[in-house]
């Protein structure tokens, strides 16, 4: 079974940057990933999504022009690099995976928690001065 593991959170002053890793344990990342993240208080949303085959890539308003994500196949790792950042960027970041390798769940639209069944145990970004 594919599990995820997070890394790179931390605390950042606005204006910042971070790099979020998401890589594989027990089976390789050749899935859809999508980012997700979680603010005190919030829901879950989806923030962006890269596809297995060619790479294409989402994101939401909330995040366009600031975040890139990108998958390094060497590394077998999928990236979530964040520049500018605001305070309200602040929350736990998840990277996830659907259940079937060949599922297609990223499209031109956020990424829908019901089609991720794989999950990180996330990591915490804060934003603050």
């Amino acid at each position: 079974q594919l599990q995820l593991v997070e890394s790179g959170g931390g605390l950042v002053q606005p204006g910042g940057s971070l790099r979020l890793s998401c890589a594989p344990s027990g089976l390789t990342l050749d899935y859809d990933i999508g980012w997700f993240r979680q603010a005190p208080g919030k829901e879950r949303e989806g923030i962006s999504c890269i596809s297995r085959g060619d790479g294409r890539t989402f994101y939401s308003e909330s995040v366009k022009g600031r975040f890139t994500v990108s998958r390094d196949n060497a590394r077998d790792t999928v990236y979530l690099q964040m520049n500018n950042l605001k305070p309200e960027d602040t929350g736990v970041y998840y990277c996830a995976a659907p259940q079937i390798r060949s599922a297609y769940v990223c499209y031109d639209s956020p990424p829908q928690i019901d089609d991720y069944n794989n999950w990180g145990q996330g990591t915490q970004v804060t934003v603050s001065s």
